[in-house]
């Protein structure tokens, strides 16, 4: 296993940054879709405490899931594999 050159740090870091911004958007949107009838529609207590613990949970699931499958694949490509 050789030393890592100063592109491939700067390649491992720039998919790294791309996976934490993507995840971030992704749950985002996910926590949106699910809280979002609370924030247009009058909604009991009970009904507004369900629907943020489910789009919370919901969001920290596809972030995980998206954070996984973009390093994954970039660990994966053929030009990463040893020297």
């Amino acid at each position: 296993m050789g030393r890592r050159t100063q592109a491939d740090r700067d390649a491992i870091t720039t998919e790294i940054g791309f996976a934490f911004v993507t995840g971030c958007f992704a749950a985002a949107l996910v926590f949106g879709a699910v809280y979002g009838p609370a924030l247009v529609f009058e909604v009991s207590p009970a009904v507004d405490a369900v629907l943020t613990v489910a789009g919370g949970v919901s969001a920290g699931v596809v972030f995980l899931f998206r954070i996984t499958h973009v390093l994954w694949r970039f660990a994966r490509r053929p030009e990463n594999d040893d020297r």
